[in-house]
């Protein structure tokens, strides 16, 4: 069959795209190092599954770094000198005994510079004492003495409630809730559904700090009936500390729920951003939008 000179044209430009899509570099990989070791919480269960999911995308590379427990001698703990400077991002997934001294100092130089953070479910329980890493987290588990609450109205708006008033930290029973979407147009969260319901999981509620630049991007409605003050709880923010990026998702109590579709999506995601700013990775399918019974 012969090809007309339009033909020939479409079928040039056509190959040429394609060479200029097969010839453009690949993005290099992020380098995370995930930090565990101490928790109240199974790190030893969601450790492999999220060093797992973020190799599984393509952009990371995947250290994990365990901390001395608490029953190691003093010697084992001046070992534990963290290289911060080979990562783009720093997991947290620890929640034990303070850091030495010159650990947490370097970290806070890490973080100013431009280094990357991402707090994960119950390190936001961590290190009370340590001032600059409530304002990296912005919110934790607290009591009602610590600091503000945040909460945020049915009309998207931010609600702070002073220390000292109403409640502290805490949680009902695990259940299925539905996570919303409340900041659309941020790069962690743009395509993602309005909403859906995530695993069976622990709903944190109350959680109390500085929350000084927080930007809420998903909330959770935890009612009365579990446990909850009919109110939309942050589930998932953000926070700039000096010029690094902190990136908090409370999601995720266990490797199930962890790896359900919503979360994952999440954690590789606000990982990604917290290195760099921006996100590449797709929002994968499968999230879905079905809410939750309240």
């Amino acid at each position: 069959m012969r090809m007309t000179t339009c033909s020939w044209l479409v079928a040039a430009v056509l190959g040429a795209a394609a060479a200029a899509v097969s010839s453009a570099p690949a993005l290099e990989k992020i380098n995370v190092l995930i930090i565990d070791g101490q928790n109240n919480h199974d790190w030893k269960g969601t450790t492999p599954v999220v060093k797992e999911m973020l190799l599984a995308s393509g952009r990371f590379n995947v250290d994990v770094l365990t901390s001395p427990s608490n029953n190691d001698p003093k010697e084992a703990w001046e070992k534990f000198r963290p290289d911060f400077s080979k990562y783009g991002v720093v997991f947290g997934n620890y929640n034990g005994q303070p850091w030495p001294d010159d650990v947490k100092k370097a970290f806070e130089k890490y973080m100013s510079d431009g280094g990357g953070l991402v707090v994960f479910h119950a390190a936001n329980n961590a290190f009370p004492e340590w001032e600059a890493w409530n304002k990296m987290i912005g919110l934790g588990w607290r009591d009602a003495k610590f600091g503000d609450r945040i909460t945020v109205d049915e009309s998207g708006k931010v609600v702070r409630t002073p220390k000292g008033e109403g409640p502290g930290a805490g949680h009902g029973p695990q259940w299925p809730y539905e996570v919303k979407v409340l900041d659309k147009a941020h790069p962690i969260m743009a395509g993602m559904p309005e909403k859906w319901t995530h695993a069976q999981d622990e709903l944190y509620q109350a959680q109390r700090g500085p929350a000084q630049d927080m930007t809420i991007l998903a909330t959770a409605f935890a009612p009365k009936a579990k446990g909850g003050n009919d109110v939309n709880e942050p589930m998932v923010w953000t926070i700039p500390f000096g010029k690094g990026r902190v990136f908090v998702n409370i999601l995720g109590h266990d490797g199930t729920s962890v790896a359900h579709p919503g979360c994952k999506a999440l954690m590789c995601r606000g990982t990604e951003w917290a290195a760099t700013g921006q996100v590449t990775l797709p929002v994968p399918a499968g999230i879905g939008a079905a809410a939750a019974a309240r």
